[in-house]
């Protein structure tokens, strides 16, 4: 898989927690917590894992960081890009 770019990713993970949390609002919210939101629940953050590593390779484990570390879609993003 060729290197994405920061916006490359960053749309393709957009549109993948857009996908899984079923509401376009993440993108007006990427520095809100997605749980406090209602847009994103234990379910929905395991699928959003398998779709990551589906989408770009890169796994983590759901026991690996702190939810305060995952908790938004920049920070999502933050921890895809520092993987690739």
């Amino acid at each position: 898989m060729a290197k994405l770019s920061h916006d490359e990713l960053t749309d393709q993970m957009l549109d993948l927690l857009v996908e899984v949390c079923g509401d376009d609002a993440v993108r007006d919210h990427r520095d809100e917590d997605l749980f406090e939101l209602g847009l994103l629940d234990s379910m929905a953050a395991i699928e959003l894992l398998v779709g990551i590593e589906e989408n770009f390779g890169v796994r983590i484990e759901p026991t690996e960081l702190p939810r305060e570390e995952m908790n938004t879609a920049n920070k999502i993003i933050d921890q895809v890009e520092k993987r690739i």
